[in-house]
C-alpha cells in the first residue's frame, strides 16, 4: 500500500492510500479520485516526507474505536458549530450560496438543503460549498 499527501485545486489537504503508485495514477486520469471536502476532481500530490520508524510512541491512538470515537466528537463539534453560528436557508441553499457568491445578496455564512444536481453546479461553477457531517444519535440523548 502507498500513502499519498493529495491537494485538490481548492487547496484541501487529504490523504489516500492506493495498492501501486499506477492505481492513483489510473484512478486519477478516469476522475476517480475526490476531494472529501468539496469533491473536486482536480487532484494532484503533494510532497511528502517518508514515514520512518522511531523510539517514540504516536500521541495518536492507532486503536480504531479510540480514533473513531475521536472523529465523530470532531464532527459533532463541526455541526454544532456551523447550527450555531450560520443562517439556515433551509431548500433555498443553492439559490443563497450562488447569490451571496456573485454578490447579489449580503456576505454571511449559511447552511441549508441541496440536491446532489445542486451542489454539483454550485462546485461547477466556483461556489465553494461543502457536506456538514451526517451523524448518528447521540447515544447520550436516547430516551
Amino acid at each position: 500500500m502507498i500513502r499519498y499527501a493529495l491537494k485538490c485545486e481548492h487547496d484541501h489537504g487529504f490523504e489516500a492510500w492506493f495498492s501501486a503508485s499506477a492505481d492513483y495514477d489510473d484512478q486519477a486520469e478516469r476522475g476517480l479520485v475526490e476531494c472529501p471536502f468539496c469533491g473536486s476532481r482536480d487532484i494532484g500530490k503533494q510532497i511528502m516526507a517518508p514515514a520512518v520508524a522511531g523510539t517514540r510512541k504516536s500521541a495518536v491512538s492507532a486503536d480504531p474505536a479510540a480514533l473513531q470515537t475521536m472523529m465523530m466528537q470532531a464532527a459533532r463539534e463541526v455541526r454544532s458549530h456551523v447550527e450555531q453560528n450560520f443562517d439556515y436557508v433551509g431548500d433555498a441553499f443553492a439559490r443563497e450560496a450562488r447569490d451571496i457568491h456573485e454578490g447579489r445578496s449580503e456576505k454571511r455564512e449559511i447552511y441549508g438543503e441541496a440536491t446532489p444536481a445542486e451542489v454539483k453546479k454550485l462546485r461547477d461553477d466556483g461556489v465553494p460549498c461543502a457536506p456538514l457531517p451526517v451523524l448518528p444519535p447521540d447515544p447520550s440523548k436516547a430516551h
